[in-house]
């Protein structure tokens, strides 16, 4: 009974655990409640208050994200802490721990994204571009195209994010500041949904710049030839 109550506790979920042995299914006893996983998601690139964490996940109320953050909290996923001076401010972050969770976001939307019902056009945020940005850079394509080592930069709102293109893989972090981007050879400035479009949906820049939903500084043809370093995997038969 000591056993049971202290799992319980660690995970906040007040009895709904699997009672299964299986790592997985403990893994669900941690992050799986609706919206947990998602929490963990926009955590990935460092602290967050709590009021832009509920910005960028469409839909959840201020009382379930309160919840979800305490259960994580609870299971040593996620930490809170005050930021010192000038900026004095309650912030959520992930635990080193927490951040070990990495690849799973890596695999299950590699995975996910081949369901035929995935929908590409739903509300993405900034920090989903990012992690897919990192997950579907084909690195065949990449240096089938010259392999040129390239820094990008995003601009989303007030969120700036950084990429690097070098070694066969795709880097990105989060960045104080249009400043950071300064010597990024392309830097892109839209809402979240506009990068997909772009390296997916493979719409023409020209286009997306004149309906104003994508704008672009730095080099034109590094920017076409990023475009084609990405891919959706093919859908799963049936």
């Amino acid at each position: 009974m000591k056993l049971e109550k202290l799992t319980k506790e660690a995970g906040g979920r007040s009895g709904r655990r699997y009672h299964d042995a299986c790592g997985a299914a403990h893994g669900l006893d941690l992050v799986g409640e609706r919206w947990a996983l998602l929490v963990v998601r926009e955590l990935m690139f460092g602290p967050r208050r709590f009021g832009d964490l509920k910005g960028d996940l469409c839909g959840i109320s201020a009382n379930v994200l309160t919840q979800r953050l305490e259960g994580l909290e609870a299971a040593g996923i996620v930490r809170r802490r005050k930021l010192p001076p000038p900026a004095s401010v309650q912030v959520y972050e992930l635990t080193g721990w927490g951040y070990e969770a990495q690849p799973v976001f890596e695999v299950l939307g590699r995975w996910a994204a081949r369901s035929p019902q995935h929908d590409p056009s739903l509300p993405i945020s900034a920090v989903s571009v990012m992690m897919s940005l990192r997950t579907m850079f084909d690195a065949d394509a990449w240096r089938a195209s010259g392999g040129e080592e390239l820094d990008v930069g995003f601009v989303f709102g007030e969120q700036a994010f950084r990429a690097r293109i070098a070694d066969d893989e795709l880097s990105n972090v989060r960045v104080e500041g249009e400043a950071a981007l300064a010597d990024c050879a392309v830097v892109f400035v839209g809402a979240p949904v506009a990068v997909p479009q772009f390296v997916y949906g493979k719409r023409p820049l020209a286009e997306m710049e004149a309906e104003g939903s994508l704008a672009v500084t730095g080099d034109r043809a590094a920017t076409d030839r990023f475009q084609t370093w990405f891919g959706l995997p093919e859908k799963a038969g049936a």
